[in-house]
């Protein structure tokens, strides 16, 4: 099924908000350029050609579609799945940083935290806001200043163990109708060992060490 094959990171742009900040933090890890239907638009208006556009292009201006070359451009019409698995299913690269999947329409931002728990296609993290979100691995280490804040919010019943938090996990059932991890506190290292869909949330300034830990 793959339509783009990448050696270097992808940058994902959907359609929903997209700052301009947004796509400098992306660029700099991700410097490959794709989009997701109606985010060509965004890339355009940035200066930006995508090297690949998937979607059922219902949200794609006329304009984009003049402007990116026709091999370029994924035509998938199927109504089982979001542009952002769209993408994701096509896209074979490291990994893929993907911006513009929050903004005002929520349920836009939810069906793009289900399908990063369902681990389509490659490691992907999601920009959004101050937040960046990824699928739990089923172990992490990561190198934290102390008093980071660190989320954990159950997609399906999990449970894990934890050292360097300052709340720890251990022997706890979370679920999305039960127990939820937000808003802990990281003392230093943190070592997380997870079991379940659970997605792993960070402010942005810790990016780099979430890519690092792939």
């Amino acid at each position: 099924m793959t339509a783009f094959e990448s050696r270097l990171p992808v940058t994902l742009i959907g359609g929903g908000t997209v700052s301009q900040d947004d796509l400098d933090v992306a660029r700099g890890f991700a410097p490959v350029i794709a989009a997701a239907d109606g985010g060509a638009d965004h890339a355009l208006a940035s200066g930006l050609l995508p090297e690949a556009v998937f979607g059922d292009f219902d949200s794609l201006s006329d304009h984009a579609l003049a402007t990116i070359p026709r091999d370029r451009l994924h035509h998938i019409p199927e109504q089982d799945s979001t542009d952002f698995e769209k993408c994701l299913s096509r896209i074979d690269a490291p990994f893929v940083l993907a911006v513009g999947f929050g903004g005002t329409r929520y349920d836009h931002f939810l069906a793009a935290l289900n399908v990063l728990v369902r681990r389509v296609g490659p490691p992907c993290i999601l920009i959004a806001g101050d937040d960046v979100i990824v699928p739990a691995p089923p172990s992490i280490a990561l190198d934290l200043a102390a008093g980071t804040r660190l989320s954990l919010f159950p997609m399906g019943p999990a449970r894990g163990r934890s050292r360097g938090l300052k709340w720890p996990i251990d022997g706890l059932d979370f679920a999305p109708d039960g127990r939820i991890g937000t808003s802990n506190e990281v003392l230093g290292r943190v070592e997380l060992e997870l079991d379940g869909q659970i997605l792993l949330i960070l402010p942005r300034s810790c990016l780099g060490d979430l890519i690092a830990s792939f």
